[in-house]
């Protein structure tokens, strides 16, 4: 007899979710965010701050909104953080030793990701310009003002000139362009350190003073979809180029000294395909050394779920004596904590059966802070040392989950036809009881180069609360194995990708008699969509089919998407005027006459990254068939709807699911 009830769809308001830790210069506490869904269905992070002595945690901020990525200056006296309390994200300060939280900037269209500098003078951030903007007469408009002027650009007639001109996080692409600008503490004076026709990504600040940060300065940068790192230094304002390999580099970090930096990022070998290398650059020989040439695991955090809100440090992140370098990696389901010498020695430091989303490092004491979640357990912070036992700090959500029923996973693996080793998830429906027969729901996560693994999952939960039966893999094209496995899908999209999660629903049958194979169910989204859609058109064994924020047509994916101009190369090896023929070959539109399982179609209209048109194209061609088929749009929603999209719209999305599943399976 189950004492705890069943999680529901709306239990997406009970739980809060925790991200980007940050300790303290002193090591004696940390600072952190938490995210939960309000009363009135809105996001709403706040700041918290633990002492690590007598673990008491303290609310630092109250108001309504998102307040987020705090960072304490060198001193430890006070919190620099971005809020949008006043209508748009802005710069705020809070002073530890008692007051008010302080608004550094009003700029216009608002500023984020605030930083030190090392000693303490000067805070860096990010600020979205145009060409000519003064920033020293910058005014935050009013709420009204702001829909006022929106409503009217969105009268005016769009002028494109660019072929990068939408993308599904920012929409329709303006002239303006994200700009890293200076604060001096003392004057309170704002100063340029960007001012290029491009978008400039902080990194890091040496101790020198020089700010180093990412960007595409190139007259090509439309086309090429490579960036550079550079540094600008905020006393000469001189910019030097650090990167000469092509590539992709990211999440670049100083060592103490400033005379080397750590960074991920990878060539493109085999396109988005490509496991991310860890870089060290020496600023004093400028040689370029990878660290990771040897290894074959994907570096960073590539987990999928639907309840990470808010980013975390994934690293590369620096210890004191300059010899070691930390790090997240995902393997094999899980993620883990790793250290790497300079000499490229590999260390697990961490891993365990579970998702380690974000760390903060301690130099003095050498300590972390970790977070970790799993499928029971959404999120907590856990304090670890190397050669120690990790310690909790954390009860997040403690009279959540002493109400509600969470289901832990079994895992399984098999063999693929061609021998392949396959991992994935298998859940038992709440309640379960021995000699009965249930339902049962394959989902198929999207990418396709990310991976399923051991972190909570609110939608796979609810639908084991419901009856089903929930299996989730990681079919080849996933990231976890290795380079040669997650670039086996690539140009093969709807081969072995297929009969590798249809040999998952085969091995299921055949090793979990309670499952019912008249009452079989499928649902996936984005490349998870495709791949629901191309079942659907091949196969007749599943008895409904939910498919999400999907493609149906390669053809026209070319064309609409953010992405699709260089995506249908990078993973199929055409462009749509190379062969259309072989793009509409593998596109689920072709097969639309095949299918026979109803088919419910989830789609945002602010979708840019595979558009509404896909599903239109999709629902139109099936229901001029006559073929059972239903289609819903969910209004402002771009492709993230189901993990960081409207809470109200995303309680919606679950709800269809399981009214789908329910009315024919269940």
């Amino acid at each position: 007899m189950n004492l705890k009830r069943a999680i529901t769809v709306d239990d997406l308001t009970n739980f809060e979710v925790y991200s980007d830790p940050q300790l303290a210069p002193n090591g004696d506490g940390y600072a952190f965010v938490s995210t939960t869904v309000n009363a009135d269905k809105e996001y709403e992070s706040q700041l918290f701050y633990q002492d690590m002595k007598d673990e008491k945690i303290r609310q630092w901020t109250f108001t309504k909104g998102r307040n987020s990525h705090p960072r304490f200056s060198p001193d430890g006296t006070s919190v620099v953080f971005q809020s949008d309390r006043s209508g748009i994200p802005q710069i705020w300060r809070l002073p530890l030793g008692g007051g008010e939280a302080k608004q550094i900037t009003t700029f216009k269209n608002g500023a984020t990701n605030p930083a030190w500098s090392k000693d303490g003078n000067y805070i860096i951030f990010t600020a979205s310009l145009e060409k000519d903007d003064c920033i020293h007469n910058q005014e935050e408009q009013t709420k009204e003002a702001r829909q006022k002027e929106q409503e009217e650009n969105n009268k005016q007639p769009k002028i494109i000139s660019r072929l990068a001109y939408k993308s599904d996080a920012g929409g329709f692409l303006d002239e303006k362009k994200s700009q890293l600008i200076l604060y001096n503490i003392e004057t309170q004076q704002f100063t340029p350190l960007t001012t290029a026709d491009a978008d400039h990504t902080y990194q890091d600040i040496s101790p020198n003073g020089s700010v180093l940060f990412a960007a595409n300065l190139q007259e090509e940068a439309d086309y090429e979809l490579t960036n550079d790192l550079y540094t600008v230094n905020i006393y000469t304002k001189e910019l030097t180029k650090i990167t000469k390999e092509k590539g992709i580099y990211y999440e670049a970090s100083f060592s103490p000294s400033g005379e080397k930096i750590a960074c991920f990022g990878n060539d493109l070998t085999y396109a988005s395909a490509t496991l991310t290398e860890l870089y060290l650059f020496d600023l004093v020989s400028g040689e370029r050394k990878c660290l990771s040439e040897e290894w074959d695991f994907e570096l960073g955090d590539a987990m999928i779920g639907d309840t990470r809100i808010g980013a975390s440090e994934a690293g590369p992140i620096w210890s004191k004596d300059e010899q070691s370098i930390y790090f997240l990696g995902t393997d094999h389901g899980a993620t883990g904590l790793y250290s790497v010498s300079v000499s490229s020695k590999l260390e697990t430091l961490y891993k365990n059966n579970n998702h380690v989303f974000g760390f903060s490092y301690d130099m003095e004491q050498e300590s972390f802070v970790v977070g970790i979640s799993s499928p029971t357990e959404p999120c907590n912070y856990y304090s670890f040392k190397r050669g120690d036992e990790i310690g909790k700090l954390t009860n997040a959500n403690a009279t959540f989950l002493t109400e509600v029923e969470l289901i832990e996973p079994e895992e399984i693996q098999f063999k693929a036809e061609d021998g392949w080793d396959i991992q994935g998830w298998l859940l038992r429906p709440y309640g379960f009881e021995k000699g009965k027969k249930y339902p049962f729901v394959l989902e198929i996560h999207g990418g396709p180069h990310a991976m399923y693994g051991q972190t909570f999952f609110h939608e796979i939960q609810v639908l084991a609360a419901k009856g089903y039966v929930v299996l989730y893999t990681n079919p080849r094209g996933s990231h976890g194995y290795g380079q040669e496995f997650v670039n086996a899908c690539r140009h093969d999209y709807g081969g072995k990708d297929y009969l590798d999660v249809m040999n998952a629903v085969d091995y299921a049958l055949e090793n979990f008699p309670f499952i019912d194979e008249e009452r079989l169910g499928v649902t996936g989204g984005s490349y998870g969509g495709f791949m629901t859609n191309w079942i659907v058109g091949h196969s007749n064994r599943f008895k409904a089919a939910v498919t999400q924020r999907s493609i149906s047509n390669w053809l026209s994916f070319y064309g609409v998407s953010d992405i699709g101009y260089f995506f249908n190369k990078w993973e199929h090896g055409h462009d749509l005027l190379d062969d259309p023929e072989k793009l509409w070959e593998i596109s689920p539109l072709k097969y639309a006459k095949n299918v026979e399982t109803p088919l419910l179609i989830l789609h945002g209209e602010q979708d840019f990254r595979c558009p509404i048109e896909q599903a239109e194209q999709l629902f139109v061609t099936l229901k001029h068939l006559k073929k059972e088929v239903e289609f819903v749009r969910f209004p402002g929603a771009n492709h993230e709807l189901s993990r960081s999209g409207d809470p109200k719209l995303r309680m919606e999305r679950l709800n269809h699911i399981c009214r789908w599943f329910e009315k024919y399976i269940r």
